[in-house]
């Protein structure tokens, strides 16, 4: 987990008001990536007791447009939020059971984003999702 100092300094260096919300739904994103809002929301109420379900939409709304989190929705997923930011990863997604992880880009300077037909556009990030069953779901018995 950042500590309190650190959390603070990058809602600062973002020029953001430092509220209680803000720290607890930051340091909820930072210390368990690819979280979903209401397991943000549980883990912000852990910290600071009664907060709701639109402070935390709010908060977490915020710290995207702000680049201090990172808003990813694999197809047929629940919107998620991680704290690793301004690179350009994509993520491994397990069809069994979700869990997501991040994964660099395959070869040097992200080739992704060269496309072999910009139309025009000025790309700056892309998005690649690898779809496959973890190591915990390959090892799993069979149901029957």
């Amino acid at each position: 987990m950042r500590n309190e100092p650190q959390i603070e300094g990058l809602l600062r260096g973002a020029a953001l008001r430092i509220t209680a919300q803000r720290k607890a739904v930051l340091a909820a994103v930072h210390d368990h990536p690819h979280s979903d809002t209401d397991t943000v929301l549980a883990m912000t109420r852990a910290r600071i007791g009664s907060v709701s379900h639109q402070a935390v939409y709010d908060a977490l709304r915020t710290l995207t447009d702000a680049g201090l989190v990172r808003r990813i929705q694999p197809a047929g997923s629940l919107a998620r939020y991680e704290a690793r930011v301004g690179d350009n990863h994509h993520h491994l997604v397990c069809r069994s059971c979700g869990v997501v992880r991040d994964v660099d880009c395959a070869v040097g300077e992200a080739p992704c984003l060269t496309a072999s037909d910009d139309g025009g556009f000025v790309v700056d990030e892309a998005e690649v999702v690898y779809w496959g069953l973890c190591p915990d779901c390959r090892s799993a018995p069979p149901d029957r």
